[in-house]
């Protein structure tokens, strides 16, 4: 259990930090069985990597417990990165139950393989804290049940709990990471995958950039290189057994001016366009934004090694150019 795991399996391999992830596992010699529905994930993410005797792809369900029942017993670490996000637009039931769903069908074979499990968390539990930059040790302080906004929050609160549950129970090792803002190729084009890949196709499509809000809310942006980085070090580190680490750039910024430096960076003609949207359009219900979200990641250097070095101009440049060769837009 403490010898770097050889043989692992990641739920959601070709979605955008799955996918990335695959690369890192692959070139560092580790064997990988991906599994993703392809839901919000693509083959192109991970077809590069389709001949590698190393990889198998599983197009499977982690919400059916059958996906989990013929996968060996020689596999020594799980990834879990599966998940269904942020209800902005509704679908909370999704989010409650796949998340909870997935996340117990992988503790039980980590509990049946006696295997680590690395589970992906996010920022949002920290939820309304006022106390900045987040640690991990800080409280999560979630909104009222009636916004269902916090849907996403809580199911990955549960999950959190959840896994140190199985940890106390039956002995095995899980490692919790809450991501702040990952980017960079391969996200996904819509607001599941950010504002910032829909701001880059509203820029480059000549449109208006559509802002939540006043748009003074803050955020970290975290590039995928950065991310993955800390999803490895987690996974092959015993000394990160047991933790639970904020992954993420510290650098704060606000919507707005994330919207200026994507139009700037971007060098298309014309002048920057805003159309600034209520909450109160989103759903029937209220919705609540988070004012500020920045992590204090001093834990992830310390443990992990590990810490974000791709600043937020030279790692939306590289995303940018990504999105532009798509041949989708107008510039």
């Amino acid at each position: 259990m403490n010898q770097s795991p050889r043989k692992i399996l990641v739920t959601g391999v070709a979605g955008f930090l799955g996918s990335h992830l695959l690369d890192k596992l692959l070139a560092s010699d580790h064997e990988v069985i991906g599994i993703d529905n392809l839901s919000m994930g693509k083959l192109e993410n991970i077809s590069h990597n389709f001949s590698n005797k190393a990889f198998q792809f599983l197009q499977k369900d982690v919400t059916e417990k059958s996906t989990f029942e013929s996968l060996g017993n020689d596999i020594d670490c799980i990834v879990h990165l599966a998940a269904f996000k942020i209800p902005r637009y509704g679908k909370a039931i999704d989010t409650l139950k796949i998340n909870y769903q997935g996340t117990e069908n992988v503790l039980d074979l980590a509990q049946k393989l006696n295997c680590k499990c690395v589970l992906a968390s996010t920022s949002d539990v920290y939820g309304r804290n006022p106390k900045i930059p987040f640690s991990e040790e800080d409280n999560s302080v979630i909104g009222p049940s009636t916004v269902a906004r916090w849907s996403y929050a809580v199911s990955k609160l549960f999950d959190e709990h959840l896994a140190f549950a199985y940890q106390d129970s039956y002995g095995i090792p899980v490692v919790l990471l809450r991501f702040f803002g990952s980017y960079g190729p391969r996200h996904h084009l819509s607001w599941w995958g950010g504002p910032q890949s829909v701001f880059i196709e509203q820029v480059l499509n000549d449109g208006e950039i559509t802002i939540h809000g006043d748009g003074l809310q803050t955020r970290s942006f975290t590039f995928v290189s950065d991310t993955v980085a800390g999803i490895y070090a987690a996974t092959v580190k015993s000394e990160a057994n047991g933790e639970i680490f904020n992954i993420g750039s510290n650098h704060e910024i606000t919507i707005l001016d994330l919207a200026k430096t994507i139009k700037r960076l971007s060098n298309t003609p014309g002048e920057l366009k805003l159309k600034f949207i209520p909450y109160e359009s989103f759903t029937g219900r209220k919705y609540e934004d988070v004012r500020r979200r920045v992590p204090d990641s001093s834990k992830c250097e310390q443990i992990l090694g590990v810490k974000a070095v791709v600043n937020l101009e030279e790692g939306l440049s590289h995303t940018i150019e990504w999105q532009r060769c798509l041949g989708l837009y107008k510039y």
